[in-house]
């Protein structure tokens, strides 16, 4: 029996979008330390405190999320039965967050859980999901929150535990992408064209404190197999962009690149190594699903839409653990998803 092969596949684990849809808002809301580092002034809001009026850091977590896309969907005046779908997910079990804040908005609602990894899962399932035809509009946000996340994968924050310099914190913030279908888009705009579906790679990694080590083989995997699928290199980028690998996974990761023939420098842009200023000692740097997502959703946009750059290529970086998991000594599996990004227009 033969197998269909769709025309908007590439290469083994790639995909390109013919119609691809475009960007119509982003919106990123940050914590107080995040609005202290070196994107502070380009998020939309900065919580002061990190509780936001809630109950517990869980509820102000989903309360961040749900504000996040409805602030984006204000942006591109939209209201929330204009969106046929919300793709999102977080840290915590059972993707608590966005379950939750699902709840709130009434949208048809797809969780997805990829660690780290998935505001890059929900943009490219959204572009394909737009792209194909399936729907007209998707929101695709993510969430993150230190306290949450501490509570939840390492000690109570009352212990006060010294953290190795290879720990990175993570990022207290949610993104939200507004993705839509048009046959005559504004001039300039951001399009979503494809990206590369990540395999789960484990090098044996076993120290939570060190996540970055485990996640950089699973980014240069996916940048090894996007560029084979898609007959790339990195000239064909103006910036190669990692969630959370952090200072030491991205020199691991460009290592690994090396031994590819792939020379990165110049290009590589890591969104948890760029967060916090050395001043605020964040160790190996920012972590969480909302580090790659406020990046991309501030920084990153509003230097596409500037002209700035053209293509880059977005691929947030997951370490696959749980609190179960690593107490029973597993090693930590890493994933990576690409997605394509693109201005056109003047």
């Amino acid at each position: 029996m033969a197998l269909i092969q769709a025309a908007q596949r590439r290469g083994a684990h790639s995909v390109e979008i013919a119609a691809p849809p475009i960007v119509l808002a982003t919106a990123s809301i940050a914590g107080d330390m995040e609005g202290e580092g070196r994107f502070g002034d380009e998020f939309d809001k900065i919580l002061e405190d990190d509780l936001w009026g809630e109950e517990s850091w869980e509820k102000a977590e989903s309360k961040m999320l749900e504000q996040t896309v409805r602030l984006a969907l204000a942006k591109a005046s939209l209201h929330e039965d204009q969106i046929d779908v919300l793709l999102g997910g977080d840290l915590l079990n059972q993707i608590i967050a966005s379950n939750y804040a699902a709840r709130q908005l009434g949208i048809p609602f797809f969780g997805l859980y990829g660690a780290c990894s998935t505001m890059s899962e929900s943009l490219l399932l959204g572009a394909m999901l737009v792209g194909g035809g399936f729907f007209t509009t998707a929101a695709c946000a993510v969430s993150s929150h230190f306290s949450s996340a501490e509570r939840q994968y390492r000690n109570p924050l009352e212990l006060g535990n010294q953290r190795p310099l290879s720990a990175q914190r993570t990022v207290t913030g949610s993104g939200a992408t507004i993705l839509g279908a048009f046959s005559d888009p504004p001039s300039p705009h951001i399009a979503v064209v494809g990206g590369t579906v990540g395999r789960v790679i484990d090098m044996g990694i076993d120290d939570v404190n060190n996540m970055g080590a485990a996640m950089a083989p699973a980014a240069s995997d996916t940048i090894v197999q996007h560029f084979q699928d898609m007959n790339r290199s990195v000239d064909d980028y103006d910036l190669i962009i990692t969630g959370d690998l952090g200072k030491y996974g991205q020199m691991h990761a460009t290592e690994l690149l090396a031994e590819q023939n792939i020379y990165v420098e110049g290009k590589f842009f890591d969104c948890g190594e760029r967060m916090f200023k050395e001043a605020q000692d964040a160790h190996a740097g920012g972590s969480g699903c909302g580090c790659s997502a406020i990046t991309l959703n501030s920084h990153i946009v509003n230097r596409m839409m500037a002209g700035q750059y053209h293509r880059v290529l977005f691929m947030a970086t997951g370490a696959l653990m749980s609190p179960g998991i690593a107490q029973q000594g597993e090693t930590i599996p890493g994933v990576a998803h690409a997605v394509i990004l693109e201005r056109r227009g003047a």
